[in-house]
């Protein structure tokens, strides 16, 4: 699966300098406000552990993407990455002191197995030069034979992996990962906005408060590698969405599914609707459920593409209700106690809502045959009594926070001695 290794020359060091070198290898450039949350707190986090001295080194797929939210400066580089990447990850992964693995979704291939191998092609690579390597606030999920192997033999190379969950850890453990292993809880839960500066002053009509609506195109995964491929499918050479009629048609009737709840929260119970969109990805479909609503003037879309992390995060913490099939538009709403309710598609929100313990009651399958009427009668049940989840949710922040805290210490612990 991987290439073979190949003997090459020593090349310079990317800094001509004596200070560490990082290399924060994640899912960066891509408007992604989860990723982009996490990021922006990771560097933080790096800097409280070595001080501002410390040399960061950011890989990306998309330099201009990721140059909307972080700036290089003296000791900050952004490096754009090839799609096929080996090579390239590689040499930075030589050229520096320490690699992080910083995607959440890093043990899992719901969205695209190449995701996967870039981790454990990094990992690999740091084991073979010695360096350490740490994955940091990480999950584990839905694996196929062949990338249970991989995460066995390649995950194990891991100096230090810390999960955000306890089931992630079961699951590495489950598949053979021998590597140490710590719990902790998502880094994001520690992320830190300034004032909303009036995002949720849109209000079209004299409906009160807002309703956010996060949606995912759950028909357009996995991303497959392929040689060639129609233009619309593609995500960037030579990685394409899975598309088909047959999801096509799915995907239609999600959004129509999306638009009929949308309508009864305008309707029924006078809200406005955030069509939020986690990841400009999310865009077409959330288009789309705008189209088929019948109260479009009372919605409207706020995306990734057009809101920073800070903005979007603030837009979630002020919402009335989010039903949300994205992981982060729960997390970076968990410290208000948003009323919330997920429709999940991978294993995250799941698990999420299992320590949040609100898994039977308020988390619905993407697949469920019943699912649009639960997801209704759960709505007016909550925006009734929105105290009994408020209640849940302020046990479950507690709870996850206080275990966010403890990121920052395992991390100066594994950068200062390096294990």
């Amino acid at each position: 699966m991987f290439p073979i290794e190949k003997t090459e020359s020593n090349t310079p060091d990317q800094y001509n300098n004596k200070n560490p070198r990082v290399l924060l290898v994640g899912y960066n450039g891509a408007n992604n406000t989860g990723s982009e949350s996490r990021l922006l707190s990771i560097i933080q986090d790096v800097q409280w552990a070595l001080g501002p001295e410390v040399l960061l080194t950011i890989p990306t797929l998309n330099e201009e993407k990721l140059k909307r939210y972080v700036q290089e400066e003296k000791n900050l580089k952004i490096v754009p990455l090839p799609s096929i990447y080996f090579l390239g990850l590689r040499k930075l992964v030589k050229n520096h002191d320490f690699v992080l693995l910083i995607e959440g979704s890093c043990y899992m291939d719901t969205w695209t197995p190449a995701l996967l191998w870039a981790f454990l092609w990094a990992t690999r690579c740091a084991y073979k030069f010695n360096k350490p390597c740490l994955a940091y606030a990480v999950d584990a999920g839905d694996l196929s034979p062949l990338n249970k192997f991989l995460v066995k033999k390649e995950a194990s190379k891991t100096s230090l992996i810390i999960t955000r969950n306890y089931k992630s850890a079961e699951i590495l453990k489950s598949v053979g990962v021998t590597a140490p292993i710590k719990v902790t809880a998502d880094c994001a839960l520690n992320f830190e906005t300034p004032p909303l500066n009036g995002i949720i002053e849109y209000s079209p009509h004299q409906n009160k408060g807002l309703a956010g609506i996060a949606v995912v195109n759950f028909y357009l995964w996995p991303v497959v590698l392929r040689p060639f491929g129609k233009k619309k499918d593609e995500y960037k050479w030579p990685y394409y969405f899975s598309r088909s009629k047959k999801r096509e048609m799915l995907q239609k009737n999600l959004a129509r599914s999306w638009a009929k709840q949308a309508d009864h929260l305008v309707e029924i119970h006078h809200k406005n609707i955030a069509l939020i969109c986690m990841e400009d990805l999310d865009e077409d479909l959330a288009c789309q459920v705008l189209s088929y609503m019948k109260n479009k003037d009372n919605a409207c879309i706020f995306s990734s593409k057009d809101l920073n992390a800070s903005k979007m995060t603030g837009l979630l913490q002020n919402l009335d209700i989010l039903i949300t099939s994205r992981y982060h538009a729960s997390i970076l709403s968990l410290s208000c106690q948003v009323p919330q309710i997920a429709v999940g598609h991978d294993r995250r929100l799941e698990i999420l809502y299992e320590e949040l313990e609100m898994d039977y009651d308020y988390f619905f399958k993407y697949n469920d045959p019943d699912l649009w009427e639960k997801v209704e009668n759960k709505v007016d049940e909550i925006l009734e009594n929105p105290d009994i989840p408020k209640k849940l949710l302020e046990s479950g922040f507690k709870s996850q926070y206080l275990r966010s805290l403890q990121n920052r210490g395992l991390l100066k612990s594994f950068l200062k001695g390096g294990k």
